[in-house]
């Protein structure tokens, strides 16, 4: 059986769909990773803000009480007045000791979603250039098996748009 002459560009097209394969590969890894950061931080944004209403709640309760207090003081004789007062006083503290809460808690919680926001802006390049890195490697494997130098080169221009989104996924070069 006489053995066929295999054309020179076929290796330049085994190489490439490796290449674009492993890219495809660790943009998979990466994109997958990105979404784990992103349900991560919504899930812990949305602890947060769950623990910064319920600080609300109890502040609002000591608000109600300080309103109570000082319509006491308004109509208490004056020998009951100190001990109002001074409860007026430690409720005050606590309205403001939940005020302060809330304000870290809030800083907290948005710190998570700018870091969920941010985990979605590199993972979405991810996510494109898998689609296209994929249709690189069909594109490459159709034209291997057909020796169809012009689906090669089709392939290779997916695959290109596939790897500058791949390296958009890192460095945020332009947005998707």
């Amino acid at each position: 059986m006489a053995e066929e002459k295999k054309e020179p560009w076929l290796n330049l097209l085994a190489l490439t769909t490796v290449i674009l394969a492993v890219c495809a590969t660790l943009a998979t890894f990466k994109g997958g990773g990105y979404s784990t950061k992103t349900v991560l931080n919504q899930a812990q944004a949305s602890d947060t803000w769950a623990h910064y209403q319920a600080k609300g709640i109890k502040g609002n309760l000591y608000e109600v009480e300080a309103m109570r207090l000082r319509r006491e003081i308004e109509l208490a004789p004056k020998a009951s007045l100190a001990v109002l007062e001074k409860s007026l006083a430690e409720v005050e503290k606590k309205v403001a000791k939940y005020e302060g809460e809330k304000t870290d808690i809030d800083k907290k919680a948005r710190g998570f979603e700018e870091a969920k926001a941010d985990a979605q802006k590199h993972g979405a390049p991810f996510g494109l250039a898998v689609i296209f890195l994929q249709i690189a490697i069909l594109l490459s494997s159709i034209a291997a098996l057909m020796k169809k130098q012009p689906v090669y080169w089709a392939g290779l221009a997916v695959g290109a748009v596939g790897l500058v989104y791949f390296v958009n996924g890192f460095f945020l070069l332009f947005n998707v």
